[in-house]
C-alpha cells in the first residue's frame, strides 16, 4: 500500500512543503514440505510461554487500539505470540471455548474489524518479526508482525534487494501484504504480491482442526494453490491467520539470494513541489490536477517510459494553504534529473502561479524514510476513502473536489485528496492472476481528513463523505468500475462501500474491491475457513455450494 503520510499532514500540511540458522519448523498436514528456517534468536524466543494481558494489566491499554484512535477495543483478553505453534495454541483455545477471534499485526486497520465489541480473543502477531533467508526453498521468510521498515532493511543490507511495499515505516507485514501491498517501487516492480511465492498459514477446518499449512503458487494440490491465490490480495482477516510470508520473483533462477528479489536503485532522486492556494482559481486548479492524471495516464502501461517515477498530489484543504507534490525516481540513471524537471513542468503546465521546488539525492534506504512518502502520528483519528482511476479525471470530478476543498463551511488543514501515480509493471499482471483485480489502472486515490477530538468526529465523516459521494454522483457515490473508475482498494478498508445510505449504486461493496475474483475468494473462504472464524463487516462471505 503505499501507505499515506497519514498523522504527519497535520502537522506539516501547512507548509505544504514540506544464511539462517538454527532449528526448524515442521509443517503439519497435507501441505508437508521443506521446513522454514529461524534464527537462533528467533528459537530462543519461541521457546518462551506466549503472554495473555487481561484488562486489569497496564499493558492492556495498549494493545486494545490501533494506530486510528477512532478504534478501541474490549477484548476479554490479548495473546501475545511469538511462534507459529502459539497461534495454533491460541486458535485451539478461542474455538474450543466458543468465543469470537480476531488477528493484527501492525494495527493499522482502517475500520474496526480487529476492535469491534463482540471480539473476545485478539491475537497479536507483532513479536513475529523475522525477516531471514531459507535456502532449501530459495525464499525470503518475512514474518508478519515485521515492519516494513525493518523489512527493507534487512533485505537491502544482507542480500541487497527489496520489496516493492507501502512506505509507512510502522505499517506491518502482515495486513499489508495480504491486500496487495503497494508503494514508491510499484511502477517498477509490480505489487508485493507479485513476489508472493507462499504462505504459512493456521487455519480451521469444518470439524474444527487447528493446523499449519504452506501454501504456494507452485503447489500440487490445487486446494493449496487456491489458498495461495487469495492470499494475493484477498485482504487480511479471511481465510487464516498467517505466519510466515514467502516470497521470491517469479521466473527468479539460481541459489543467490540477491538474485531472487527485485533489486532497488542505489539512489534515489526526490523532489517536492508546492502551489499556493492563494490566487489558485478553479480553473487553475482544474488544470493542475488534470495534468497530473494525464501524465500518469500517458505513462501508465507496462512498458512505459519513466516506470521509475512515482508521486503523490496532495491537494490539501485550502486552509493548509498549499497543494504539494512528492516525487522520487532512480538518481543513477542517465536524465534523472531533467526528467524530474520536465515532471514538474508538466504537471504545471498552465497553472497560474510558479511552485516552489527543492530536490535531495538520497541512498535508497533513506529515502523510504524520506517524510515526503514516510512518516505517522498514532494520536489522531482519521476518516479514509479509496478509489482506483483508469483515465483522467472527467470535469465533473474535477469540479467536486474543488469544491469541497475550497468549502468555507470546513476547515481543515489536515484534509485532504491524495492521488498517487500506479500502474506499469503492476499492469503486467493479468486481473485473474491474483486476487488483486484492478490491473490496468493509472492512478489511486484517498480521501482523507485527521483529527484529534471525538467530539469533531461528525463533521470530519460528514466532509469525508459528503466528497466522495459528490465526486462520484453520477455511479451512486462510489467509484463503480469503468471506463474512468475501478473501485476501490481493500487495505484501505471503508464499511460504508456496504451501507445503501452511502452507495446508492448496484454494485455491492465485493465487487468494487475484488471485481470478478470473487467467486473464487468465496470458494477458498468456504474451504478454508467454513466455519467463519475469521470475520469482519466486509469479511469475504463462503460460496454456498
Amino acid at each position: 500500500m503505499s501507505e499515506l503520510t497519514r498523522r504527519k499532514v497535520l502537522r506539516r500540511s501547512a507548509v505544504a512543503g514540506g544464511a539462517a540458522l538454527g532449528a526448524t519448523l515442521p509443517v503439519t498436514g497435507p501441505a508437508q514440505a521443506a521446513p522454514v528456517r529461524v534464527t537462533a534468536a528467533r528459537t530462543a524466543s519461541a521457546a518462551a510461554s506466549a503472554v495473555t494481558v487481561r484488562p486489569d494489566d497496564a499493558r492492556y491499554p495498549e494493545l486494545i487500539r490501533g494506530t486510528n484512535q477512532r478504534w478501541v477495543g474490549k477484548p476479554e483478553y490479548v495473546r501475545l505470540v511469538s511462534s507459529a505453534d502459539q497461534v495454533v495454541d491460541a486458535v485451539k483455545e478461542a474455538v474450543a471455548a466458543g468465543k469470537r477471534v480476531a488477528v493484527r499485526s501492525g494495527g493499522h486497520c482502517y475500520e474496526n474489524f480487529t476492535t469491534s465489541s463482540d471480539i473476545k480473543v485478539l491475537i497479536d502477531l507483532s513479536q513475529l518479526t523475522t525477516v531471514d533467508y531459507d535456502a532449501d526453498r530459495r525464499v525470503f521468510v518475512v514474518e508478519p508482525g515485521a515492519w516494513l521498515s525493518d523489512v527493507y532493511s534487512t533485505l537491502f543490507k544482507r542480500w541487497g534487494v527489496t520489496l516493492p511495499g507501502g512506505s509507512c515505516p510502522s505499517v506491518a507485514a502482515g495486513g499489508h501484504i495480504v491486500g496487495g501491498g503497494y508503494g514508491a517501487l510499484s511502477r517498477l516492480f509490480g505489487l508485493t504480491v507479485d513476489h508472493l511465492y507462499g504462505v504459512e498459514v493456521v487455519t480451521v477446518d469444518k470439524d474444527g482442526t487447528v493446523r499449519k499449512v504452506v501454501a504456494t503458487r507452485d503447489a500440487a494440490d490445487a486446494r493449496l494453490r487456491d489458498l495461495w491465490w487469495a492470499h494475493t490480495g484477498g485482504g487480511g482477516g479471511n481465510f487464516g491467520i498467517v505466519t510466515k510470508y514467502l516470497l521470491r520473483t517469479p521466473g527468479a533462477t539460481g541459489s543467490d539470494p540477491a538474485g531472487l528479489l527485485p533489486r532497488p536503485p542505489a539512489e534515489l532522486l526526490t523532489s517536492t513541489a508546492t502551489w499556493s492556494w492563494d490566487g489558485l482559481t478553479q480553473t487553475g486548479f482544474k488544470r493542475l490536477v488534470k495534468n497530473y492524471g494525464d501524465w500518469f495516464v500517458a505513462h501508465g502501461g507496462p512498458d512505459a517510459a519513466h516506470l521509475d517515477l512515482f508521486s503523490q498530489l496532495k491537494a490539501a484543504h485550502r486552509s493548509a494553504g498549499a497543494i504539494t507534490m512528492v516525487t522520487q525516481l532512480d538518481a543513477t540513471r542517465s536524465g534523472a534529473a531533467a526528467d524530474l524537471d520536465a515532471f514538474v513542468a508538466a504537471v504545471g503546465a498552465g497553472v497560474p502561479g510558479t511552485p516552489r521546488v527543492s530536490t535531495q539525492r538520497l541512498p535508497f534506504l533513506h529515502a523510504t524514510k524520506w517524510p515526503g512518502f514516510a512518516g505517522g502520528d498514532p494520536t489522531l483519528r482519521f476518516e479514509d476513502k479509496s478509489a482506483y482511476m483508469r483515465a483522467g479525471f472527467p470535469d465533473d470530478q474535477l469540479s467536486a473536489a474543488y469544491h469541497h476543498l475550497t468549502r468555507t463551511d470546513y476547515s481543515n488543514p489536515a484534509a485532504l485528496l491524495l492521488i498517487a501515480g500506479y500502474g506499469g509493471r503492476v499492469n503486467a499482471v493479468a486481473p485473474d492472476a491474483t486476487a488483486v483485480a484492478q490491473r490496468d489502472s493509472v492512478m489511486k486515490l484517498q480521501y482523507l481528513a485527521f483529527w484529534q477530538d471525538a467530539a469533531e468526529d461528525e463533521r470530519h465523516l460528514s466532509w469525508v463523505r459528503e466528497f466522495y459521494r459528490d465526486v462520484y454522483g453520477a455511479s451512486g457515490g462510489v467509484p463503480v468500475p469503468g471506463r474512468v473508475n475501478d473501485g476501490c482498494f481493500v487495505n484501505y478498508a471503508d464499511v460504508d462501500l456496504g451501507d445503501p445510505a452511502h452507495n446508492t449504486s448496484k454494485t455491492p461493496w465485493h465487487s468494487l474491491y475484488y471485481k470478478g475474483n470473487y467467486p473464487r475468494l468465496q470458494r477458498v473462504k468456504a474451504d478454508w475457513d467454513p466455519r467463519g472464524i475469521l470475520r469482519h463487516a466486509q469479511s469475504v462471505e463462503p460460496s454456498a455450494g
